[in-house]
C-alpha cells in the first residue's frame, strides 16, 4: 500500500489517575474525564481538536476496564460513536504496552496505518498551529520516522523530561540526540540556554508496521505476548500483567535510530499539577484564577476552585484552594504537587476519599451520596433514559425510593411517578427502569 493512501488512525491515551489534582480528579474518575477548563472534559477537548484533521470514526482509546463506560459516554458527547473505538486494559502497565495494544487492534484491520498517539490529559492552547504541527508529522510518519512532538521550552521547568535535538531533516524535524530525565534547576536553565532541548510531551507518529518492528528488534516478548493476547481476543488481567511495565521512552524511543523530534510552540501542557494549570490558565487582573462560588478580598496569586460550596477568603497570596463535596484542599502555589503523598496516606488509611466522589457514575447513570450516618444511607440515584436500577437484598436494610423527577417503572410492572414512593422490605431486590425520555431522579433512604 502506498504511503500516500494509508489510513491515518489515532490512539488516546487515557489511563492514570492524576494524583497530583486531588481532591478533583480521584482513581475512580481520573483527571481526564474532568472539565478544568470550559464545558468539555480534557478526553472531549482532545478529541476535538483532532476531528478537523483526523476521521472521528478512526479514533481509538486505551483506558482502564474501570474507566471504559465514562470513557465512552464523554466521546459519545461529542457526536462520536464509542461503539468499537474503546479499548480496555485490565490493569496498568505504563505507556509501552498500552500504545502496543492499541497499535494491534487497529492492525488487525488494516494492513498498515499511520497512528498518532496523544495523552487524553494534556491541553492545548493554539489548536490551529497544533493542527498543521501534526499535518507535518503525518508526512515524516510516512518517510519511515518515528515522530515526536517536542515543546520549545520558554522557562526551566524541573518537573518535565527533556529531549536534545540533532541535525536538521524535512519538516524542521531533528533527529532525536538523547533523551534527559527531569532536571534540577541549573541543568533547566542550561537546557534553555542551549536551545536545542525540548520538553517532552508523551505525543508519538508512526506507521504501525514502523512501530511493530521496533517493538520485535527491542521487546519480541512483549509483541508475542500481545499478539497472542490481541488475536485470541484474550486480553485479560492474568496475562497482561505479565507484560512488563515500561514506557514507551526506555521501550522504543531511546533504542530506535528511527526517532525524531518536531519541535512545537502550541501552547502545551500536561497538567501535571493545579501550579501547572495555574500557570495555563488567563488570570483576573489581580493575578487570580478563580472558578465557582467565591468571594475574594485582598488576594492574589492565587488558584480557587469551588465546585459545589461557597468559598470566601480574605489576604491570600500564592495559593490554591480546591473544594470539592467531601474534601477541601490548601496549599502554597510552589508545592501543590506534594498533594500526590497525601493521595497516598488516604489510600494507606483506607479513606474512601482517594478514590471516589460523593458522586459515582455508572452506565446506568450516577450515585450520590447525600448523607451517611452508623444505620442510614440517603441518596440520590440518576437513571439515563432506556437504563435501569438494580440493587441486591441484603436481608438486613430496609429502603424508601421517591421520586422527584421523572418515572420509574418497578419490577417491569408498577409505574412510580413524580412524588410517589414505595417501600422496600429487606429481602426484596430492587429493579428500577427509566422507559421515558427524560431522566429519572429518586431519593434513597436505607436503613439497617
Amino acid at each position: 500500500m502506498a504511503d500516500n493512501i494509508l489510513k491515518i488512525y489515532s490512539i488516546l491515551l487515557a489511563g492514570g489517575t492524576g494524583t497530583r489534582l486531588w481532591p478533583v480528579s480521584r482513581e475512580l474518575y481520573p483527571k481526564q474525564l474532568v472539565n478544568f477548563i470550559g464545558k468539555d472534559s480534557l478526553v472531549q477537548s482532545t478529541v476535538k481538536r483532532l476531528c478537523p484533521v483526523l476521521d472521528k470514526e478512526n479514533i481509538r482509546i486505551v483506558c482502564g476496564k474501570e474507566h471504559f463506560h465514562e470513557i465512552a459516554r464523554h466521546i459519545r458527547e461529542t457526536g462520536v460513536n464509542p461503539e468499537g473505538k474503546v479499548i480496555a486494559e485490565p490493569c496498568g502497565r505504563n505507556t509501552a504496552p498500552a500504545i502496543l495494544l492499541g497499535v494491534l487492534n487497529i492492525f488487525k484491520k488494516e494492513s498498515d496505518a499511520i497512528l498518532c498517539v496523544f495523552p487524553a490529559d494534556h491541553v492545548i492552547r493554539d489548536i490551529g498551529d497544533f493542527q498543521n504541527r501534526l499535518k507535518s508529522a503525518i508526512q515524516l510518519a510516512g518517510k519511515e520516522h518515528i515522530v515526536t512532538f517536542g515543546i520549545k521550552p520558554d522557562y526551566p521547568e524541573t518537573g518535565y523530561g527533556y529531549i536534545e535535538g540533532g541535525k536538521e531533516i524535512s519538516e524542521q524535524a531533528l533527529m532525536i540526540k538523547r533523551f534527559v530525565e527531569k532536571p534540577d534547576i541549573e541543568t533547566a536553565e542550561s537546557y534553555l540556554k542551549a536551545g536545542n532541548f525540548f520538553w517532552n510531551s508523551g505525543m508519538f507518529v508512526f506507521k504501525a508496521s514502523v512501530i511493530i518492528e521496533a517493538f520485535k528488534k527491542f521487546h519480541p516478548e512483549m509483541l508475542r505476548k500481545m499478539q497472542n493476547m490481541v488475536s485470541n481476543d484474550s486480553v485479560t488481567k492474568q496475562l497482561y500483567e505479565q507484560l512488563e511495565d515500561i514506557s514507551i521512552d526506555y521501550a522504543i524511543m531511546e533504542k530506535t535510530d528511527k526517532g525524531v523530534i518536531l519541535p512545537s510552540y502550541f501552547g502545551w501542557s500536561d497538567i501535571g499539577s493545579w501550579k501547572s494549570l495555574y500557570d495555563f490558565l488567563p488570570k483576573d487582573g489581580n493575578n487570580n484564577v478563580i472558578d465557582g462560588d467565591v468571594i475574594a478580598k485582598e488576594t492574589k496569586n492565587c488558584f480557587i476552585m469551588g465546585r459545589q460550596r461557597l468559598i470566601a477568603i480574605n489576604r491570600l497570596n500564592n495559593m490554591v484552594v480546591v473544594e470539592t463535596p467531601d474534601s477541601v484542599f490548601v496549599s502554597d502555589m510552589e508545592n501543590s504537587r506534594d498533594v500526590k503523598s497525601i493521595v497516598a496516606d488516604l489510600k494507606k488509611t483506607g479513606r474512601k476519599e482517594f478514590h471516589k466522589h460523593k458522586t459515582v457514575h455508572h452506565p446506568w447513570g450516577t450515585f450520590t451520596l447525600l448523607e451517611q450516618k452508623e444505620n442510614m444511607e440517603v441518596a440520590e440515584i440518576a437513571v439515563d433514559p432506556g437504563s435501569e436500577f438494580r440493587m441486591e437484598a441484603d436481608g438486613r436494610t430496609l429502603t424508601f425510593m421517591v421520586v422527584v423527577a421523572g418515572t420509574a417503572t418497578v419490577d417491569k410492572q408498577h409505574r412510580m411517578a413524580k412524588g410517589e414512593s414505595k417501600r422496600f422490605s429487606e429481602n426484596e431486590a430492587i429493579m428500577l427502569e427509566n422507559c421515558e425520555k427524560d431522566m429519572l431522579h429518586i431519593i434513597q433512604t436505607r436503613i439497617s
